[in-house]
């Protein structure tokens, strides 16, 4: 059982009738059992073999979660060969890169939009030969050379079950732990993305050193929403489920995960923060929209939760009183609370992929939720650093696990030795000598310490950390990761960059959440025509400005970090976006690119300007681009003295 497809049929044999995978089809889930999955698996692999895919080759997989594109990326490892996830909301341009770089010949897809794509880069891709889809709806008058549907790629593997009988069998005992299992290309933050090589050795250890730290079970329900392209999901609702065999669940669709995450009850979640931001923003617009009472109830009770919930989740010992507010609270406030975020069941809940908040991981954990933070990433396979049960803080990211070494170089960058690290990025050896040294540790670019505990501590990314030059702060460290994501804390902020690195202040970028400011306005009779002409209400930004000199108050708390007070700000006239390369496909901002390409705001920001028009072309998801244009006004911030530790 050292590769997926071994693990597969293991389930298979042991215990065929046990759900393997569910999906929502028309508001109604649909089983598909080990046993079945198992045979799909069988016959999508012959009717690959019989369109020429061999043994090295690779395989292009694109969609949401979708039980045949999973048993696709099985049939494909079944015969030695690699599928490559990409993501689902790329436009065609994006993929140019991985498939020629991996030369990619075959693909397999979920609808229409993504065949379009496709089909739109033949031209550039000409290698690109197969093309098979998995939801029909919109293609029956599609007459294209290779492509054809994935009922047609089965039945063809049916069609050669007799002839090549003891084929698949062969092809999976062929295959060895130290294969190549998928290929993973990164988010190319900062130029073309890498294809970060992992085994099926290399996935496997690192699965099964999570299934081992949080004693997972074939009992877990899974609930698979985020992309498969990002190591995360894939770690969590492909690795992990088959070493473990637990239930994944797929949505019907993106517009369905809150229902379907209430349905489905999942006992083992996982989420980057910023669904654990839409979560809680969603709360609390729905308690702004609550009656006088239900407010005053509910900020009591979050009061209490705020004071003894973090303490009574790390198995810390309360007063009877405490208890008896605590479960009252629950009765009232936090159990429908869980109930209504979908997690009543939630035994292990993880969050990872960038640092959260503090007050938003403590929200969680107050109300009864075990979230806990992890640290990784695509090239080590994830899991590096797990925090246990009872020792979850907001300021960490765990402790080593099973086979993980640590250690901090002269500048403080984080390095990592561990079974599961990459085999290296394909087709390219420079980069590949640049993160693996020859003792075989891997340089994470991240800025960190351990503490006296043994939990590590991540600052920012190091080249992200900088230090301010002149001011009153002059030499103070500036974490700019650090300061957005107190900002983000707020429902009514969605997104903020922070600049200051060799200037003598720190100024951000600020995008309000449209849906929470928009509820917010309404209930003010604030009129607005869209995003532009509501994120420069004067209201808005009073609005902002609160929230960003409660983030300075906090700041001055830290000797650390009170250098990265906010002294002027913005708020943007448009949502930063993946597509307008703001943001990457995980949703990381691309700083550099924003700096930029908003060069003129960063600089009226320091030249003391009250205000700056700019003028932005945006992308719409259609392919269509506009511009928009705005007058920005510029904030000054009120920032605090800091607050000196005693000797």
């Amino acid at each position: 059982m050292d590769t997926f497809p071994r693990l597969l049929l293991d389930h298979a044999q042991r215990r065929p009738d046990a759900p393997a995978l569910r999906e929502k089809a028309y508001g109604v889930w649909q089983t598909l059992t080990w046993a079945q999955l198992a045979t799909l698996v069988r016959e999508l692999a012959l009717g690959l073999a019989a369109a020429g895919l061999r043994r090295g080759e690779h395989v292009v997989v694109v969609g949401e979660n979708r039980p045949r594109l999973y048993a696709s990326m099985l049939a494909a490892q079944a015969l030695g060969a690699v599928p490559v996830p990409l993501y689902q909301d790329a436009v065609a341009a994006e993929f140019v890169f991985p498939l020629n770089n991996a030369e990619i010949a075959f693909a397999i897809v979920e609808d229409q939009e993504q065949v379009d794509k496709l089909l739109e880069l033949r031209e550039s891709c000409p290698q690109l030969k197969c093309i098979w889809f998995d939801d029909p709806r919109g293609l029956r008058h599609y007459d294209e050379p290779g492509l054809a549907s994935l009922d047609d790629l089965v039945s063809q593997g049916r069609a050669h079950a007799v002839e090549r009988g003891g084929f698949f069998d062969a092809e999976v005992a062929a295959g060895a732990p130290a294969d190549m299992a998928a290929l993973f290309f990164t988010s190319g933050t900062t130029g073309n993305p890498k294809g970060v090589i992992h085994t099926h050795a290399t996935l496997i250890d690192r699965a099964r050193a999570g299934q081992r730290f949080d004693q997972l079970t074939d009992r877990e329900e899974v609930l698979a929403y985020l992309p498969p392209a990002w190591i995360g999901q894939n770690i969590f609702s492909f690795s992990q489920w088959l070493v473990c065999g637990y239930v994944v669940n797929c949505p019907e669709s993106a517009s369905t995960v809150s229902i379907d995450l209430k349905e489905v009850g999942p006992t083992y979640y996982f989420a980057p923060p910023r669904v654990f931001e839409g979560l809680l923003t969603t709360v609390m617009i729905r308690m702004e929209d609550a009656s006088a009472p239900k407010r005053w109830l509910f900020d009591r009770c979050m009061a209490l939760a705020r004071r003894i919930g973090p303490r009574r989740m790390d198995g810390e010992a309360l007063g009877l009183l405490d208890r008896l507010a605590y479960a009252l609270g629950d009765l009232l406030i936090y159990g429908p609370l869980r109930n209504t975020l979908g997690f009543s069941r939630v035994r292990v809940a993880y969050t990872a992929g960038e640092a959260i908040g503090p007050d938003l991981f403590s929200f969680y954990r107050a109300i009864g939720i075990n979230l806990k933070q992890l640290y990784g990433s695509t090239e080590t396979a994830v899991f590096v650093c797990l925090q246990p049960d009872h020792e979850a803080r907001a300021d960490t990211v765990g402790v080593p696990i099973d086979g993980v070494e640590i250690k901090l170089s002269a500048s403080g960058e984080l390095l990592v030795r561990s079974p599961g690290l990459l085999k290296g990025y394909y087709k390219n050896d420079a980069a590949t000598r640049e993160a693996l040294t020859d003792d075989g540790w891997y340089h994470t670019g991240d800025a960190g310490f351990l503490t006296p505990g043994g939990h590590l501590k991540i600052i920012d990314r190091a080249k992200d950390v900088g230090r301010l030059m002149g001011g009153p702060f002059d030499g103070a460290m500036f974490a700019p990761k650090y300061v957005e994501n107190k900002l983000k804390f707020f429902p009514h902020i969605k997104e903020a960059v922070c600049f200051g690195d060799k200037r003598e202040k720190v100024c951000a970028f600020i995008n309000i959440d449209f849906e929470a400011v928009g509820n917010w306005a309404e209930r003010r009779n604030l009129p607005y025509a869209g995003y532009t002409d509501l994120a420069q209400r004067p209201e808005v930004y009073q609005l902002m400005l609160e929230c960003v000199e409660k983030v300075n108050a906090d700041l001055a708390q830290d000797e650390l970090l009170a250098g990265s007070q906010i002294s002027r700000f913005l708020v943007l006239h448009k949502e930063l976006d993946a597509d307008d390369g703001e943001l990457t496909r995980t949703r990381k901002v691309r700083r550099g690119a924003i700096a930029e390409k908003y060069g003129v705001l960063v600089e009226a920001l320091y030249a003391g300007k009250v205000s700056q028009y700019i003028e932005t072309q945006v992308k719409f998801e259609d392919g269509r681009t506009s511009m928009v244009a705005a007058d920005l006004r510029i904030v000054e911030a009120r920032t605090f003295p800091a607050v000196r530790s005693a000797a």
